[in-house]
């Protein structure tokens, strides 16, 4: 919920807090270190929902964020098994979205 306060000399309102804008289809950053070096080079990576695709991705990244996407590559992430102590086990799989910026726009995540 987003707050406002109120000066009284000028009743200027200001902003002190916002809400993030979000999207059911977008889960949120993919935070790894390759993510890192791509997000210099203006390539981003979500993790998304596994109905997504490439056309309402694109329209829910220009209105969270701003920026129109040049392109979008959809990989889906298989499910892993794994062994900890002994005791087997399985990581849930999904799907990432990579999405590529023309040179000079930016995502920042708050």
């Amino acid at each position: 919920m987003a707050t406002t306060k109120i000066k009284k000399n000028t009743k200027e309102v200001v902003e002190t807090s916002k809400t993030a804008k979000t999207h059911p289809l977008i889960k949120g950053p993919r935070i790894t270190e390759k993510a890192a070096i791509g997000a210099e080079k203006g390539i981003y990576t979500f993790n998304v929902g596994v109905d997504a695709n490439k056309s309402e991705l694109k329209k829910a990244i220009k209105m969270i964020y701003g920026v129109t996407p040049l392109k979008i590559s959809i990989v889906q992430i298989k499910e892993k098994v794994v062994l900890r102590r002994g005791i087997v086990g399985s990581k849930k799989g999904g799907k990432k979205a990579v999405v590529y910026l023309k040179k000079g726009d930016k995502i920042t995540f708050v």
